[in-house]
């Protein structure tokens, strides 16, 4: 397992797991086995393992409830967590503490370069986890951006990706015509949410997609702070002159979320599982790629230098790497999951919601997130902070 030489070919892995998990598979798998109480029951076969204390740095929307109450029951080990909403959060608390306090931390794929440099991380032992049970593509992104000195540093938690939620009760969408460009039509004027980049990054893919702006899909953008200033001097102005189409800036699945409900957003670029939450609670929104593609990250499980409870930290990778558990993962989140066998699992509702998120060909031109140099994120913020405050 060595790193690739052009980042975006380990990126391509997640297009081949998520092409995978195709409306076919969702729809022609068993039917659902029951609710998560209902799941097969998990097998702690290490008795050291069997109690004690686990302390998880984890996303906030990713460990929905009954994931951690099932997981205690079945091993008597007892979760901690201390969630974050951003990347960047993590990466500032690993750097404060040196990863001590934390067990398991939660890197996004693509990150791999900047948690190498930040050297807090030990290398996983790949004998000891259930790694024959994820989805090969999965694992193959994780070995092919975080393995260096021949040790593997992250592992597989569950997928996603950015692209358009809107309310449906006010405005009808096609996925024929839908564009992250349609974000910014003059009906849409004061109702639209994002992050700062991500806003950025969809002008970009519109602007390569119409020919304006010819970038391989801002691909070009990460192969030096060069290319970047480039192509994002060129963006930037355009995000300015859409700043009067903001209604807010979200910065976590909750505001996305009020921003729907409460806050007169009408439509905006947003992560799947919030949206697609909603959806399934019978909320008046949806979610769905565009023509440009819907813009897809993985987010993972890596193991700080500090970390005390190794015997319960594998058992919680062994279990989060099962079926069961790898689908109450993506069942309550409304993010999808990474274990063979777990779509199977999925209610009717999920599986409906991903097939509309996904029509037609919308799994072929997904984007996939490439490995980030580490001057990237850097940069990229200071353009972000730049459109923010215009």
């Amino acid at each position: 397992m060595t790193k690739p030489t052009d980042p975006q070919k380990a990126a391509e892995a997640t297009v081949r797991a998520a092409q995978a998990f195709t409306r076919r598979t969702l729809l022609t798998r068993s039917a659902v086995l029951g609710t998560a109480a209902a799941m097969g029951p998990w097998i702690v076969k290490d008795a050291l393992s069997s109690s004690g204390t686990l302390n998880l740095l984890n996303w906030d929307d990713e460990l929905p409830d009954p994931v951690i109450p099932t997981f205690e029951k079945k091993t008597g080990i007892k979760v901690n967590t201390t969630p974050f909403s951003q990347n960047e959060e993590q990466i500032n608390k690993l750097q404060a503490t040196g990863g001590t306090g934390f067990d398991l931390c939660q890197p996004t794929a693509n990150l791999a370069p900047p948690y190498k440099e930040l050297e807090v991380l030990q290398p996983l032992d790949m004998k000891r986890m259930n790694l024959d049970g994820v989805l090969p593509a999965f694992v193959d992104t994780s070995a092919k951006l975080w393995t260096w000195d021949g040790k593997l540093y992250h592992v597989p938690h569950t997928w996603g990706s950015e692209a358009l939620s809107w309310r449906t009760d006010l405005v009808t969408l096609d996925y024929k015509t839908l564009s992250y460009g349609t974000m910014w039509e003059d009906r849409f004027r004061g109702k639209v949410q994002g992050r700062p980049h991500s806003l950025m990054l969809g002008i970009g893919l519109w602007l390569d997609a119409t020919g304006k702006l010819p970038t391989n899909r801002m691909l070009d953008a990460f192969k030096s702070e060069e290319a970047f200033k480039k192509i994002y001097d060129q963006i930037l102005p355009i995000a300015i002159s859409k700043k009067p189409w903001i209604k807010q800036f979200w910065d976590s699945a909750d505001n996305t979320k009020s921003g729907l409900l409460d806050n007169g957003v009408v439509i905006g670029q947003t992560w799947d599982g919030p949206p697609l939450s909603l959806k399934k609670a019978g909320k008046p929104v949806t979610y769905m790629a565009p023509q440009e593609g819907a813009i897809t990250w993985l987010d993972g499980w890596s193991m700080p230098k500090s970390a005390k409870n190794i015997e319960q930290a594998y058992e919680w990778l062994k279990f989060v790497h099962s079926a069961e558990g790898s689908a109450m993962v993506a069942e309550g989140s409304g993010y999808n999951p990474v274990a063979k066998g777990a779509d199977a699992l999925l209610s009717p509702v999920a599986k409906k919601n991903f097939s509309e998120a996904y029509p037609g060909d919308a799994l072929s031109k997904i984007w996939p997130r490439p490995a980030e140099p580490s001057w990237f994120a850097d940069l990229r913020n200071q353009y972000a902070e730049k459109f923010k405050a215009a």
